[in-house]
């Protein structure tokens, strides 16, 4: 079990967090529904890739070049492409400051099929090379028309994106001006939100919206969420994106310092205004199911390879203190749900059940020499392998705790609520950090908030890596 000094103070009895943050655990957030998740298809990527794997095959077609040659310059254009962002989803529908990005990457995918000729010489090598130059002068004709398509349907149709802005200052008017000026941007604002606006309700483009904003999302159908600035004392930017993150939508985050702000990959431009596009939430990207699948395999390999060690620990446990070897608890999972976790008990029976509303069993009598064994070396956490398996939690991410507690520390905590983005892990990076035992809850979720924002599989990896290093030299401990 985990503890933070920060918790001494907790009480069910500390107030809530205002009403315009995020969704506070108990209460999970809703999905957006499936009609609205198609309309935010990215239907100028969906065209653009569509054209373009057209020119290159009809560039491959022209040249003669067999199924072979052909699949691998219509994989190195579309990779390279894909790998630049080409296909990224966009405010700002231009060739023009499109076209460096595009030539660079139609350079380097020609210097990869020229690698690849070098490596398997064939007759069709050169050929290759000149679908390559071939497919750049059919694809940027293609891609002008595309984009023009796009801006007409945005403007004609009314392709947009509905959009919440949060803060209704000057900044966050202007940028609704705009968006209703010029719906080519492809952003069709439904309404403020801010806790405390400056200006008369009456008077704003659109109107202030007065609930909360994960339910104006859903109720709205909305996929883009613009963080300007607000006057409230305790901005709601940071609650603003995480929410958005868990519904899926686009957070666009207008930086301080703007007029000075420089345009980058990250950058979008919606008339003279820069906003920071936000990454989308981790459990959005493709890569996220790799994490599951790598869970599933690690966790069956474990659970096969460890059974002596578990049978051997579930004996030492039924001689030390008899039935029942397993111990179940209930714990907050992803979006706040709750699942009942597994652990090899470590504690003596008694005729009292604290373990919901008792923080820590340091020192306490009850934990006989196996039991400050299996905790020492963290053998009792092995059956929780099998809430892996279920899909209950994952190897690596922040560490599930229980409802009490979580209510508790997310009325005192800043953010401890955004934690339970993800699946809920054996081992984390504020473990890996010595944040186990009694320790900060403050510094944990900081951590653990750190991982969610930058998630990737190597991070997963190297958490893993420091795991086991600590678990062998027992450092922080």
């Amino acid at each position: 079990m985990a503890n933070g000094v920060d918790s001494a103070t907790a009480s069910p009895s500390v107030p809530r967090p205002r009403r315009w943050q995020a969704r506070l655990p108990g209460r999970p957030a809703e999905r957006a529904p499936a009609h609205v998740v198609l309309r935010r298809v990215n239907a100028v990527a969906v065209l653009l890739v569509a054209v373009e794997a057209l020119a290159a095959v009809v560039a491959s077609a022209r040249l003669g070049l067999d199924a072979g040659w052909t699949a691998v310059v219509v994989a190195a254009l579309l990779g390279v492409r894909a790998g630049r962002r080409l296909y990224r989803r966009r405010l700002w529908l231009s060739w023009f400051q499109d076209l460096p990005r595009s030539a660079a990457a139609t350079a380097t995918a020609f210097a990869l099929v020229t690698v690849i000729a070098l490596v398997a010489p064939s007759a069709e090598a050169t050929s290759a090379q000149w679908a390559v130059l071939a497919f750049a002068a059919l694809s940027e004709p293609a891609r002008l028309a595309v984009f023009a398509f796009g801006r007409w349907c945005r403007r004609k149709l009314r392709r947009c994106d509905r959009a919440i802005v949060v803060g209704a200052g000057k900044v966050g008017v202007d940028l609704v001006r705009a968006m209703q000026a010029h719906p080519e941007f492809g952003l069709l604002p439904v309404g403020f939100v801010d806790p405390e606006p400056v200006r008369d309700p009456a008077s704003l483009p659109v109107r202030l919206l007065d609930g909360e904003l994960a339910d104006e999302i859903v109720r709205l159908g909305v996929g883009t969420v613009v963080l300007a600035f607000s006057h409230a004392r305790d901005s709601p930017v940071v609650e603003s994106a995480i929410t958005a993150h868990r519904l899926r939508c686009t957070a666009l985050v207008v930086p301080r310092m703007y007029e000075l702000y420089q345009d980058g990959p990250d950058v979008e431009r919606l008339r003279s205004y820069p906003l920071m596009r936000l990454g989308t939430a981790p459990t959005a990207r493709p890569s996220w199911w790799l994490k599951r699948v790598f869970d599933l395999v690690l966790a069956a390999c474990a659970l096969v390879a460890l059974a002596p060690v578990l049978a051997l620990c579930a004996l030492a446990v039924l001689l030390e203190s008899g039935r029942p070897v397993i111990f179940r608890q209930v714990r907050v999972g992803m979006d706040d749900r709750t699942f009942v976790l597994y652990k090899l008990r470590s504690v003596r029976m008694s005729g009292e059940d604290d373990s919901q509303v008792r923080w820590s069993v340091v020192g306490d009598r009850r934990v006989g020499p196996v039991g400050r064994f299996l905790r020492r070396t963290s053998l009792d956490e092995l059956p929780q392998l099998w809430n892996v398996l279920r899909g209950d939690m994952s190897i690596v991410g922040p560490r599930p705790e229980r409802p009490g507690f979580v209510r508790q520390f997310s009325a005192i905590h800043e953010l401890y609520w955004a934690r339970h983005r993800v699946p809920t892990g054996l081992t984390g990076l504020a473990q890996v950090h010595g944040l186990r035992g009694d320790t900060s809850i403050v510094d944990r979720s900081r951590y653990d908030n750190y991982y969610i924002a930058n998630w990737s599989l190597w991070l997963d990896v190297k958490i893993l890596l420091l795991t086991v290093g600590e678990l062998v030299c027992r450092r922080n401990r």
